[in-house]
């Protein structure tokens, strides 16, 4: 949700694009009927695939909900996390929806719409594990590899810091007592503690994490449409009703 891009690829990826324009402008995707979304299909609740291999998730209902207000049909693309932006600035979609963190970084790369939810990072450990940021020094810390969970965690002091391409990968490690405490998203933590019926606890928020939709650098028409059709779904109560579907609250920022 919080994943990092790999920023220093994708600088010389958009340098290398500098000459050209990729992207299709608002105009020429209202000419087409079609609006083309990225995701990663890899991360549930947000975004995964069900055992029909069908795309489900929070972000998979508003990106659909975004589509339909500026009347156009999604085309959804599930792509590789770590290269999702440098394909959006390559016009391979119009616009991602993958759970980004809206950082400063990322933000030369790409442009962002408003923040269409907030979350923070969550400790996750066994009972009677590390539960605060002052227990966590010298312990073994899980991360999923490239996120800001990842950043987030090496504040923290730890003995080791390892890394995971998928969060089962380290909710397995952590049960098997390989590492003492998984950094995560709080729904991400919610999602796998719920799924898998374990008995994990979860500290308080950490921090607080704006998510926003990414259109390519410089597409502004349609950054400006999607951020209208942000907030007509927020104030016709579409967005309240997937947000409860998902989470049994409203998750938008407040």
């Amino acid at each position: 949700m919080k994943k990092l891009i790999w920023f220093g690829v994708l600088v010389l990826a958009l340098a290398s694009l500098a000459s050209a324009q990729q992207f299709r402008t608002f105009p020429q995707i209202k000419k087409s009927g079609k609006i083309l979304i990225g995701t990663e299909g890899a991360f549930p609740p947000f975004n995964f695939f069900d055992d029909q291999n069908h795309l489900k998730g929070f972000d998979i209902d508003i990106g659909n909900a975004i589509a339909k207000q500026l009347n156009l049909q999604p085309e959804w693309k599930a792509h590789a996390w770590d290269t999702m932006l440098i394909a959006l600035n390559q016009g391979r979609f119009d616009f991602v929806i993958a759970s980004h963190t809206i950082t400063a970084e990322r933000a030369k790369a790409v442009d962002f719409s408003k923040p269409y939810y907030c979350t923070g990072n969550v400790i996750v450990t066994k009972p009677g594990g590390p539960l605060t940021p002052e227990a966590l020094k010298g312990k073994v810390i899980g991360a999923q590899l490239g996120t800001t969970f990842e950043e987030f965690a090496k504040q923290f002091g730890p003995k080791q810091l390892k890394t995971y391409q998928t969060n089962p990968d380290a909710v397995q490690d952590l049960m098997m007592g390989r590492i003492d405490a998984w950094i995560t998203d709080q729904f991400t933590a919610i999602e796998a503690i719920k799924t898998r019926n374990l008995n994990l606890k979860v500290s308080g928020l950490l921090n607080k994490e704006e998510i926003g939709m990414a259109v390519a650098k410089g597409n502004s028409l349609l950054l400006a449409a999607i951020n209208k059709a942000l907030d007509d779904i927020q104030a016709n109560g579409v967005y309240a009703k997937i947000s409860d579907k998902w989470f049994g609250q409203d998750i938008r920022c407040k």
